[in-house]
């Protein structure tokens, strides 16, 4: 079914997220793909690094 192929292809694309630094509050973005990092994101801040594939809740 061609019309449910773009719902799922969504869900699959990563989009780039801002979200709150767990450890100092400064901004940080990473790629996200079904609520789940794709790939390392570090803080410019303060230099904490999130690892590929952790969860994020995006505020």
């Amino acid at each position: 079914m061609a019309v449910m192929d773009g719902c799922q292809e969504q869900k699959r694309t990563p989009e780039l997220k801002e979200f709150a630094c767990p450890k100092c509050g400064e901004i940080m973005e990473a790629f996200v793909k079904e609520g789940r990092t794709i790939e390392e994101a570090k803080c410019d801040a303060c230099g904490y690094v999130m690892e590929a594939d952790s969860p994020l809740t995006v505020r």
